[in-house]
């Protein structure tokens, strides 16, 4: 099957190294409208006061994030303890159907949020927010843990187990049959459909065209720019890569996992220890840094364009950098091993934790620490080139300035932030495919020769109108997602208190 996908991939190389420019010309012409046309209904502004506006779906965002927060007394904190031990593997039960561990399902999850929006998209926050975009990427990240808990246990709890054993959840599933079971089965047909259709543009574009881009770029930035055998010749890097991903998606969810359970860790520790280095190698600045974070927080300006920075700005370019309340998790923790959907609730908001509080936090304070007027002056050039998806130079630059070696490492994070990405998504995208054509092999191989081809398409093209395209498509996840949550938060929050009063009085083993 390799070699037959190999084939077809090879067959676009003439095409795309002999026509690039104009190809990407004819892509803008056709796609700009139609791209123009759905952001403007995803993308729709409402007034705030002072002739300012933001985006509806960052309204809709947040308002269920802390909505979903409350309603559950803050399981974002009174569960984390707990689900560091069932992730750690104290409540596994070997006989509960699954196909991977919970560990599993957290990298395989983690693997499609921790991308370029956590080097590139942070950037972005910071140079158009100021240092005081952190303090508001960190609220909407301790917020969102909420979010990610109440969409994951639907995605278990409704997830259905094929006849080969394999296993297709999601809001696909929960947002059709739990409310049929509220005697609402029309609009969760609807509303099912909707998001499997966002996600399937989402899983071509922005998991898939604007990751290999973003990778490809950097890898000639470092191999010598205009110097390197990779300009003018991406689609190179990009059969490679096609190559490596149908290796590893051919094989399914187990072998996705098998590949995130030691990539996600490998890269995240390698990019942690490049952070660390940097904030102890200026220990004296990290004070400072943090009273510029706290303060611009707070500051009108800042708060405004923070708030835009981050969750518009920054995020976007990873499609939004944790993923809560766009439902595309719950699709890969609904394969995980357990009998309690409750369990691997817990589990998702870890994710928002690492990426959000964690890893982009520390990003952020390697560019405060960095240089002010360094970023500052960035800021202007991000914005400027953010079609180009160059905001990756400003991480970069700020590393290099304590680590002069670092950006080569930052070259090969990239890569894997890109590769796990692309992998993950191509789970999301192919449950959502067979859910709306069946769950059949000819389906199964024609997604996955698909995104293969998608992969080469977006190395060598920098048709903007199709990465905006992508993020538009996983923004659109959203609306059906929360929707459908608010119909089901009762069910979630009584499974919570039901899971939790259970695991107290001993009746869900331990096996420590």
């Amino acid at each position: 099957m390799i070699p037959r996908i190999a084939f077809l991939l090879l067959s676009l190389v003439p095409w795309l190294a002999h026509a690039q420019d104009s190809v990407d010309d004819r892509i803008n012409a056709v796609m700009e409208p139609v791209t123009d046309a759905i952001m403007s209904v995803i993308f729709f502004t409402v007034p705030i006061g002072g002739g300012r506006e933001v985006p509806f779906v960052l309204i809709w965002l947040l308002t269920g994030a802390l909505i979903f927060t409350l309603y559950n007394r803050f399981v974002n904190i009174t569960a984390f303890g707990h689900a560091l031990d069932v992730v750690r593997g104290k409540f596994d039960d070997p006989n509960h159907k699954g196909e991977v561990s919970h560990f599993q399902a957290l990298t395989a999850a983690l693997s499609g949020t921790v991308g370029v929006g956590n080097i590139a998209g942070v950037a972005v926050a910071v140079s158009l927010g100021g240092p005081g975009a952190t303090f508001w990427m960190i609220v909407a990240g301790l917020l969102g843990m909420s979010s990610k808990f109440v969409e994951c246990t639907l995605g278990t709890k409704y997830r259905r187990v094929n006849e080969d054993g394999s296993i297709s959840g999601g809001p696909m599933y929960y947002l059709r049959d739990g409310l049929a079971k509220q005697n609402k089965k029309g609009l969760g047909a609807v509303l099912a459909a909707l998001f499997a259709i966002a996600c399937i543009g989402g899983s071509f574009g922005g998991g898939n065209m604007v990751q290999i881009n973003q990778a490809t770029s950097q890898l000639i930035a470092v191999t010598g720019g205009e110097a390197s055998m990779f300009y003018g010749n991406s689609w190179i890097f990009g059969v490679i890569m096609a190559v490596i991903v149908a290796a590893i998606i051919l094989g399914g969810i187990k072998s996705i996992a098998k590949v995130t359970d030691k990539v996600v860790p490998f890269m995240v520790g390698i990019y942690i220890l490049g952070a660390l280095a940097v904030i102890f190698g200026n220990l004296g600045e990290v004070p400072a840094a943090f009273g510029k974070i706290f303060s611009g927080a707070f500051n009108s300006d800042a708060m405004y364009g923070g708030l835009v920075g981050v969750l518009i700005q920054g995020f976007k370019r990873a499609a939004f950098s944790n993923e809560a309340g766009i439902g595309s998790a719950s699709i890969a923790h609904s394969a995980a091993k357990t009998d309690e959907p409750v369990s691997e609730g817990v589990v998702a908001l870890l994710e928002p934790f690492i990426d959000t509080v964690v890893i982009c936090t520390m990003t952020a304070l390697v560019i405060v620490i960095s240089d002010y007027g360094a970023y500052d002056q960035a800021g202007v050039l991000a914005s400027a080139q953010a079609g180009e998806l160059q905001a990756i130079n400003l991480t970069s630059s700020a590393f290099s300035q304590t680590l002069s070696w670092f950006p080569v490492v930052l070259s090969v994070a990239v890569i894997l932030f890109a590769l796990s990405t692309m992998i993950s998504w191509s789970y999301y995208g192919l449950k959502a495919w067979t859910f709306l054509f069946g769950e059949t092999r000819a389906m199964d191989i024609t997604y996955k020769a698909l995104f293969c081809v998608f992969v080469i398409v977006g190395s060598a093209i920098s048709a903007q109108s199709v990465f905006d395209f992508g993020d538009a498509m996983i923004f659109a996840m959203c609306f059906p997602n929360v929707l459908g949550l608010y119909f089901m938060a009762r069910e979630v929050k009584e499974d919570l208190g039901d899971y939790m009063r259970r695991v107290k009085s001993g009746e869900i083993k331990r096996y420590d």
